[in-house]
């Protein structure tokens, strides 16, 4: 069963000068364990596909179904908590918040859902991305690479049902980012959880068991690659 779907999917910006249309009736299903890389030039569509399906923005047209609701039916707060419980993002700049250390930085999506022992849960996740050691650590005392890797422990601390990963590796050397791709991988398998993941690296490719190029807003190819 589809944990995503994506419907005849348009989005359409309106700018001062004419509609800008950045999707044009896409289509995309995703089940639990998929790993999907998401390929095209700049301004493709890609970002744009990524906040639709995480709930961050809304289609202009057609519809995005996230574990069996329709954004497009919701209002803020239900977005908002949909996002909170469902979604999970990686951002190429990490994200962290440098006047926490590793650890409150994993715990903090917990804290704000009152869950319990948000300690125990961030310990256990960083434990996962083999970061357990550096939890005292401000993020100015990390590499980019283990930087990254915690922000993976805080997009996971929660048991996401989808994980949203823009450009992952785009900071990182070859090296270091193949080690956060085969976290990814893993995460998909260990938790069963979608990872969507939009990147220009060929190199990336290789990680993920599906393909979708991206070409003017439209899928060009779609390919399963194991």
């Amino acid at each position: 069963m589809a944990l995503l779907e994506v419907r005849n999917v348009t989005k359409i910006y309106q700018t001062e000068s004419a509609p800008v249309p950045a999707l044009q009736g896409l289509s995309l299903e995703a089940e639990p364990g998929d790993f999907i890389a998401l390929v095209g030039r700049s301004g493709c569509g890609k970002s744009t596909l990524l906040n639709l399906c995480g709930a961050m923005d809304l289609p202009t047209s057609g519809e995005v179904i996230l574990d069996g609701r329709a954004t497009a039916s919701l209002d803020d707060s239900a977005l908002t908590r949909l996002r909170r419980e469902k979604v999970g993002f990686i951002f190429q700049s990490f994200q962290l918040l440098h006047t926490q250390t590793a650890v409150e930085n994993v715990e903090l999506p917990l804290l704000l859902a009152r869950a319990r022992n948000p300690r125990k849960t961030a310990l256990e996740r960083l434990r996962w991305v083999e970061m357990d050691e550096y939890a005292a650590r401000f993020p100015h005392q990390l590499s980019g690479g283990q930087q990254q890797r915690v922000a993976i422990a805080r997009s996971l601390v929660h048991n996401p049902r989808l994980l949203l990963a823009d450009e992952p590796t785009g900071n990182l050397d070859t090296v270091t980012g193949e080690l956060v791709l085969n976290l990814l991988h893993r995460a998909a398998r260990d938790f069963g959880v979608v990872v969507i993941m939009a990147t220009h690296g060929a190199e990336s490719i290789s990680f993920a068991a599906r393909l979708v190029r991206l070409r003017d807003g439209r899928i060009e190819e779609a390919a399963v690659l194991r």
